[in-house]
């Protein structure tokens, strides 16, 4: 192994120049359609702070566009490669394992355009990076860090209605990395015992670290303005959702629920606000969500929007009294964050990291299970409940800043420093050398700053 990772004050390995693995979505592409989401907000913002710690990222994705330049400056510290790997357009996220050796060979030759030693270590995210990172691992003899984001395993047995169920061959991808890399990033503590409960993962190499929201930008406003600049009914009660169409999400959970209400009581001014665009199974039907809508009776009190950048989406969050995270599987949720940060209660599905990005009758509600009754009765319930509404938005930007990308990129530092530490010492044991002494597991690298090498273009 090559000893290039340098050391912090405390005596602990941190890394200079990392190679971030994001094959089947670019972090610059706009969240909320194609393949597009909360994975691009993470990867984006991580990188970003760690920048910002004098950590260089070089994020590796997959080239989709013939306009697109080779390599972008995303920001200072912050290189994206678009690697060419088959098609710019007309590949499904199921196509992709036809180009994983297109993708590796890419990444591969970027890497050995530079002395030995570029990187101190490989961050991949989704099974199909973890793939080409863990045989980069090999090639570099640098740790490897894998981020799951989503799993077959648990999306499978959360299927929504109609919805297609992961393939086999997923999983196997999945296992074969979970086993391979050098430690492990979980979102929560239940994916964490997902990863140690159905794929096997060493339990000492998993570290939970929850994601984050630019909390500089989603905070608290004027809602009469929001809804003016969104051209939204200033007086209406008013639930949003945000995120990708597609039956995982569960948008139809809200259509129908914003129906039963209105049967309920049809006096009510109830409307929706659903900002986002077709994915996955979703594209197979775009128009299915307005079809129901128009089925229900309801397509005149829905406002349909189509994705939008981070300083439009906050209007949203402002402008909506609820938003709806209605999710059959969500590994975090990041949309119930940044609303939350945003002053607006949420009410979401009680699965996955749900029920820790939202705190269950303060910040707003968790609804066990997809019943529209149970969702309706929910949503309803704190539309005619003003005063309820009110101590939920006010305490929702309160528990809302404990996820902050910063303290995501911190505990990140802490996983990389450990994956170095581990692989420097399984070297010495293997060379015969004693290892040095391991720091403390509950120590985390003060962020340093360091001068960073001149970008390369």
């Amino acid at each position: 192994m090559v000893d290039h990772a340098p050391s912090d004050a405390a005596g602990l390995d941190l890394p200079r120049r990392i190679a971030v693995l994001s094959l089947h979505t670019s972090p610059l592409n706009q969240p909320g359609t194609g393949d597009a989401g909360g994975m691009n907000v993470y990867v984006l913002q991580t990188s970003l702070e760690l920048a910002r710690r004098g950590v260089e990222v070089e994020i590796f994705t997959r080239a989709t566009s013939s306009a697109a330049p080779p390599l972008i400056r995303a920001a200072d510290g912050v290189l994206v490669h678009n690697v060419e790997a088959g098609p710019y357009e007309g590949l499904d996220k199921h196509d992709l394992p036809t180009q994983l050796c297109a993708f590796t060979a890419g990444v591969l030759r970027a890497e050995a355009q530079h002395p030995p030693g570029h990187f101190d270590l490989v961050h991949s995210h989704y099974w199909l990076s973890g793939q080409v990172g863990w045989l980069a691992r090999d090639r570099w003899a640098v740790p490897l860090v894998h981020t799951a984001h989503t799993l077959a395993a648990v999306k499978n047995t959360n299927l929504a209605a109609g919805d297609t169920p992961e393939p086999l061959s997923r999983q196997i991808g999945e296992q074969q990395v979970v086993a391979e890399a050098d430690r492990l990033v979980a979102n929560t503590a239940d994916e964490r015992d997902q990863l140690v409960g159905v794929y096997g993962a060493d339990p000492a190499a998993v570290d939970v670290v929850a994601p984050g929201a630019d909390l500089s930008l989603y905070r608290p406003g004027d809602r009469a303005k929001a809804r003016t600049r969104l051209g939204l009914d200033p007086t209406a009660p008013l639930i949003a959702f945000v995120g990708r169409i597609q039956p995982l999400k569960a948008p139809d959970v809200l259509v129908r629920a914003l129906a039963e209400m209105v049967r309920r009581d049809p006096t009510s001014k109830v409307r929706a606000v659903i900002v986002g665009g077709p994915s996955g199974s979703g594209r197979d039907r775009p128009t299915a969500l307005i079809d129901l809508a128009t089925a229900l009776g309801v397509a005149d009190r829905i406002t349909f929007l189509p994705p939008q950048p981070p300083e439009e989406l906050v209007a949203v969050y402002r402008a909506a009294d609820l938003v709806a995270v209605p999710s059959y599987s969500e590994s975090f949720g990041l949309v119930a964050v940044e609303a939350q940060a945003a002053g607006t209660p949420v009410v979401a599905a009680k699965v996955g990291g749900l029920g820790v990005a939202v705190d269950h009758d303060r910040t707003g509600l968790l609804v066990d299970g997809h019943r529209i009754d149970d969702w309706a009765a929910a949503l309803g319930g704190l539309i005619a409940a003003p005063g309820r509404r009110a101590a939920m938005a006010a305490a929702a930007p309160r528990h809302a800043a404990g996820f902050s990308w910063s303290r995501t990129a911190d505990a990140l530092l802490g996983s990389y420093r450990r994956a170095i530490t581990d692989r420097r010492a399984a070297a010495h044991r293997a060379a015969g050398i004693p290892a040095p002494a391991a720091a403390p597991a509950d120590i985390e690298p003060t962020p340093v700053q360091r001068p960073r090498s001149e970008a390369r273009t």
